[in-house]
């Protein structure tokens, strides 16, 4: 009974709040707190009479707006009106400028007064580089850069917008500057992130054996909702603006995965109609004549298949069913798709044709649950004119996290990762390694930190365990997805968990097989009881250690503190049918015990600190003999060296990998930090190297 009376007092006071009204405030007693849950719902409303003229000159009186049946007070009334007009003169080519490098920008929100989009058109070019080989990128910008020059009027705004696998990025605000907007569609690059989406969707081909990779048909479904999620994403970020939005989808088709994408694909829907944006897809393809057994980039077929027509019946049911998911992002938003047609830029024509003049309406919803439901529109004039109204018939409510379910914690997590910005609710550090697997591949190791002290806050909250998700991936310097990783760890919440949480992190660790290069990796975690994210993203250097001639060859330098059984090790991606296979190349795995490396490198002097590494002698007749020590420098000043520890053993194979590990007692260090510097002498072969970084002792 007290709780219903608190909120009932919360409800009243609220509502006093609101019939204060000018510039008059509510007093509240001390420590409480009015949280509003009302949500604010925009209309686009298009009135036309039976011939299909717009009707202007309507007020907010002459609407009624009901949701879910509930009359809802209109609060937000402005009619946009668009004339019909020639298309503007060329720019002229002085007025081009190429530029350098594409910065990232954002679509500015709307403020209050804000009146640059009054009387104006919102046409979003968005461009799929994933989905599209170079020559269908090239139509698309060629399309894209016409339709500026000779169709853009002077009440078009556009914005540009590229999704290359990694995020989407606006490469443009809404802008009337043609110039500008020439100069970006120019400066693009045809090939980048190509090849990577529907070009890749054949899940009969052979499995390659890359260890811990996916077959290509689990690679497509990631793939194909990663696409979805990027127009997602784009979605919400137009949803910042109250106006009708329309968003060219220059692709070259999208094909789902049975029924795996099918969540995917509502979700992108639901979130388009909630931002007030129609996807108008343009099929970059053009009008394909498909040959019977494939072009140069499909496999031979085999067996009968090649003289029954069945081959040549798939590539064409392949073909119809990429164009399909085209329809529906079309048909489900209120576009129209251009597919078969070498007038790519008709499409962009289209959309803007089919933005007339309209009404803006905007209430706040009475239903203050956030329960993720769809509420049912019905907007109708008061006058009885016989009128045509169109609009959107209704919208998916928000829902807060503790209503998700499992595809909605998956599609955040998808969702947080195309961000180019990062969120930082959970801390996230990482440590990247490399060891030598062959003359061509490397292991490399990855270790994440997460304080446990943040972890430990859902213990607050009542809950007696929580999941922690992961997500990443790693991407080399073109921007192609070399590997990629999903998993997930339960983490009990007892009292006493909870205390050693709030004192010791979470390590995870995962694996990856990768060639020399450079490449960036982008990690997201996510404590799957409260909600809260981190992310974590850098670039790293895989090296060649091959064309090491002057200097000895050797791996990453790996300090810690820490070393654990494999039954206990819980917090890794090795997944039962991996697990030997990690066992079997991981050097940080040895006789049954895990080598955690210190992500931070801060050491406790209580504690000693273990060096790993290898060094390399590929081809070598016999083991040369090496010499390891370490050296701690505070300042200029050198604080301790140790004693030389000599390798004789190699641990076998082409490269003659030999392994050097050594303890170094740290209490005899005052606290501080130190540049700990690790040598390696190979005395017969006359060569040396050293690696240093930056370690801090702690008492």
């Amino acid at each position: 009974m007290r709780r219903i009376l608190a909120v009932l007092l919360c409800w009243s006071l609220a509502a006093g709040a609101q019939q204060v009204g000018g510039n008059a405030t509510a007093q509240l007693p001390e420590n409480m707190t009015v949280k509003s849950t009302s949500q604010l719902v925009v209309e686009t409303v298009v009135v036309t009479d039976k011939k299909g003229n717009i009707i202007p000159g309507l007020s907010a009186k002459d609407f009624s707006v009901t949701e879910d049946g509930a009359p809802q007070a209109i609060k937000v009334f402005d009619f946009h009106e668009l004339p019909k007009e020639a298309p503007a003169s060329l720019v002229p080519p002085s007025k081009i400028r190429l530029y350098d490098k594409l910065n990232r920008g954002s679509i500015a929100p709307e403020t209050p007064g804000d009146s640059r989009y009054k009387d104006r058109r919102l046409l979003a070019l968005y461009f799929d580089m994933t989905s599209m080989e170079p020559g269908d990128q090239l139509r698309a910008l060629t399309a894209a850069e016409k339709f500026i020059e000779t169709q853009m009027t002077a009440s078009d705004l556009v914005a540009i917008l590229r999704y290359s696998g990694g995020s989407v990025e606006v490469l443009q605000d809404f802008t009337e500057d043609r110039g500008r907007l020439l100069s970006i569609v120019q400066t693009l690059i045809v090939g980048e992130g190509q090849g990577f989406g529907e070009g890749s969707n054949d899940a009969g081909a052979p499995d390659t054996g890359a260890a811990f990779g996916q077959d290509d048909s689990e690679f497509n479904i990631f793939n194909t909702d990663r696409q979805l999620a990027a127009l997602q994403t784009a979605s919400q970020m137009l949803a910042q603006l109250n106006e009708k939005k329309s968003l060219i989808y220059f692709a070259s088709g999208m094909q789902l995965n049975g029924l795996n994408n099918q969540a995917q694909l509502r979700a992108t829907i639901n979130a388009a109609i909630r931002a007030g944006v129609s996807f108008w897809p343009i099929d970059a393809r053009g009008l394909v004549a498909l040959p019977p057994l494939g072009d140069a980039t499909t496999a031979a077929p085999g067996g009968g298949a090649m003289y029954s027509g069945v081959a040549a019946n798939a590539m064409l049911v392949d073909f119809q069913r990429s164009q399909d998911t085209l329809y529906a992002l079309a048909g489900d938003t209120g576009g129209k798709a251009l597919l078969d047609s070498n007038d790519l830029q008709q499409g962009i024509v289209r959309a803007q044709q089919a933005v007339p003049s309209y009404y803006v309406i905007g209430y706040y919803s009475s239903n203050t649950a956030q329960d993720g439901k769809f509420r049912r529109i019905k907007i109708t004039l008061n006058n009885g004119e016989a009128a045509d109204l169109d609009y959107r018939q209704g919208y998916f409510a928000s829902k807060v996290f503790a209503k998700f379910t499992a595809a909605d914690k998956e599609r955040q997590l998808e969702d947080a990762l195309m961000l180019p910005d990062p969120i930082t609710e959970l801390t996230i550090a990482m440590e990247i390694d490399y060891f030598q697997l062959n003359r061509a591949e490397y292991f490399v190791p990855i270790s994440v930190k997460i304080p446990g002290r943040e972890l430990a806050l859902a213990k607050k909250g009542g809950f007696e365990r929580t999941v922690v998700d992961f997500i990443g991936e790693i991407k080399d310097s073109f921007g192609t997805t070399m590997s990629n990783v999903r998993d997930k760890v339960s983490v009990k919440l007892s009292e006493a968990t909870a205390a050693e949480l709030a004192r010791r992190p979470i390590i995870y660790d995962t694996g990856f097989t990768l060639l020399p290069g450079k490449y960036t990796i982008k990690f997201l975690a996510r404590d799957d009881e409260t909600g809260r994210i981190g992310t974590f993203q850098t670039t790293f250097v895989v090296p060649n250690l091959n064309k090491e001639e002057k200097r000895l060859a050797i791996s990453s330098v790996v300090l810690s503190s820490q070393h654990v059984e494999m039954k206990d090790a819980l917090y890794n991606a090795t997944k039962e049918k991996n697990r030997d296979k990690l066992e079997g190349v991981n050097p940080l795995i040895q006789n049954g015990e895990k080598l955690v490396p210190s992500v931070t490198r801060v050491f406790r002097r209580s504690q000693p600190m273990r060096v790993y590494l290898q060094a390399y002698q590929p081809d070598a007749a016999q083991v040369r003999p090496l010499v390891a020590f370490a050296t701690f420098y505070r300042g200029a000043e050198k604080a301790i060296e140790t004693q030389p520890v000599v390798a004789k053993e190699s641990l076998g194979g082409r490269l003659n990998p030999v392994p050097l590990q050594f303890d170094i007692a740290l209490d005899q260090l005052p606290p501080g930090a130190y540049e700990c510097q690790v040598t390696v002498l190979d005395p017969s072969g006359q060569k040396a190297t050293f690696w240093r970084a930056p370690v801090v002792l702690v008492p």
